[in-house]
């Protein structure tokens, strides 16, 4: 897909289509006004019927609107202008590029990024235009033996801007490609079943990653990890015919001296649960246990593309969960890296036991600060549903940045409290810690207060993604989700927002 910024007026512009919005009560918006003005008030009289209401993602295509260079205008429904803001304008982009994906139009001139969308500013309105289209024309029919039937090559969108905006938004339009990039190599990898994304397969994406974009890739396999003391992620790995793989990136666009930022991301390729078995139902979707590890390399190919002035060290632990005859058992009691010993309640518990010793690893780098990304609790979904992540940290300044690198980028999370009262919660009789409390209650929180235990001599982060790094029923598949928060919290270290 081709994206570009046109300055200028739209109605003069030749294209395949022109997409203007319209607010309820059929008002025009700005750019909408321009284009009825030059077509003789051909707008206001389709309008006038009673076609379209102006209700939020509502389409209408017309042809042969006479007085403008477009061979089509959509128009999109807005809502209500006194409540016209973020949600809206993204609902708005979607609809416009769903509805124009199934028509024969090729070239595309969106007007809508013209839009007050309250005070953000050019730069932003265009990189969430990108990202909205790309998420809307990401197509994942890799391994049917027949694809989906394909609309015609629908591959250039321009947006318009007036002159005094357009210069200051260009830079907006690479970085919207790069993290739309980032975000489809988390969705590739998520959506993969686990026969073919394996611990192995894993680490063969990140070297080709590493490969194509000059990064450092080193992959640990259980020799190396066994050297280190990794007990506990080896402990998870011990039921799975598939071997565990730690996989270290490295990227060095900083000063020589400057500390790195480590992102560590969750890499179980398949969770049955191992002895502790799952039920059944839906299984198939804890191949999606391993985007945490999508992020993190989705995220390195954004910062990567966009060449920010930054060292950032991605650890992925990765492996199966799998039960059999030399699986781990409850009450098995394993050391970690750190030298703290785990009683193991619970074997579904196992996000915790590889990135317990991931974190112990990221100590080596004197990292400015840790992010540890996880689908690790089915009780963040119940707390927080697939709107929001989980953010929980032993730093609020941290906290703060990330959360609003969340909200600028249209990937929320919510802070969840780390108080020492939870860490109560987490006793064993026989061993340092158990890997899971012995309540039901608060365990996001209870799980996050297990990693913490690892990260005490650095600033760090956890975000739970379980609710939101895929989706599920008819629309199933893969987020990419929080490759734009991840990518937006670099961009702001960085200097580039």
């Amino acid at each position: 897909m081709e994206f570009s910024i046109k300055s200028g007026s739209p109605e003069k512009h030749k294209c395949d289509c022109l997409v203007v919005g319209v607010f309820e009560s059929r008002q025009l918006s700005v750019p909408a006004k321009r284009v009825d003005k030059a077509s003789g008030g051909h707008l206001g009289r389709i309008l006038d019927r009673g076609d379209l209401q102006g209700k939020s993602g509502t389409t209408l295509l017309l042809h042969g609107t006479p007085g403008i260079g477009a061979a089509r205008v959509l128009l999109v429904g807005l809502g209500k202008e006194s409540e016209f803001g973020e949600k809206a304008y993204r609902e708005a982009l979607a609809a416009a590029t769903r509805a124009l994906r199934e028509t024969g139009c090729q070239e595309a001139l969106y007007t809508l990024s013209e839009l007050a969308v309250g005070k953000r500013p050019a730069a932003w309105r265009v990189r969430q235009a990108v990202l909205t289209a790309r998420d809307v024309l990401y197509r994942a029919d890799g391994l049917k033996s027949k694809k989906d039937p394909a609309p015609a090559a629908f591959d250039r969108i321009g947006f318009t801007l007036p002159e005094r905006e357009s210069r200051s938004a260009a830079a907006a339009l690479s970085q919207g490609q790069a993290i739309a990039g980032g975000v489809d190599l988390a969705r590739e990898l998520g959506n993969l079943p686990a026969n073919i994304c394996t611990p192995s397969y894993l680490a063969q994406q990140a070297q080709k990653l590493a490969r194509t974009h000059k990064l450092k890739c080193e992959v640990l396999d259980r020799a190396r990890m066994e050297k280190l003391g990794m007990g506990s992620l080896l402990s998870v790995a011990r039921g799975s015919h598939q071997p565990p793989r730690f996989i270290v990136l490295q990227y060095h666009g900083g000063k020589a001296k400057a500390k790195p930022i480590v992102l560590v991301g969750k890499g179980i390729t398949f969770d049955t649960g191992g002895i502790s078995l799952k039920p059944g139902a839906e299984m198939d979707e804890m191949k999606y246990d391993m985007s945490g590890a999508a992020s993190v390399l989705g995220a390195f190919s954004a910062l990567a593309e966009m060449k920010l002035p930054l060292n950032v060290v991605g650890l992925i632990p990765t492996t199966e969960n799998m039960p059999g005859g030399a699986a781990t058992r409850p009450g098995d009691i394993v050391t970690s890296m750190s030298g703290q010993t785990i009683e193991i309640l619970n074997t579904d518990a196992e996000g915790r036991l590889i990135l317990c010793d991931a974190l112990t690893y990221a100590e080596r780098f004197a990292p400015d600060c840790v992010i540890d990304v996880a689908t690790l609790t089915g009780a963040c979904v119940i707390a927080l549903g697939a709107v929001a992540s989980g953010l929980m940290a032993n730093n609020d300044a941290l906290a703060e940045e990330l959360l609003t690198a969340g909200q600028d980028a249209g990937d929320r999370a919510w802070q969840l409290p780390l108080w020492e009262d939870y860490q109560e919660m987490l006793k064993s009789n026989f061993a340092d810690i158990p890997n899971i409390s012995g309540s039901r209650a608060a365990g996001t929180i209870t799980g996050a207060c297990f990693l913490a235990r690892f990260a005490k001599n650095y600033r760090w982060a956890h975000l739970d993604i379980a609710g939101t790094a895929w989706r599920s029923g008819a629309a199933k598949g893969s987020t990419g989700r929080p490759v734009p928060l991840l990518t937006h919290f670099l961009m702001k270290r960085a200097g580039k927002l």
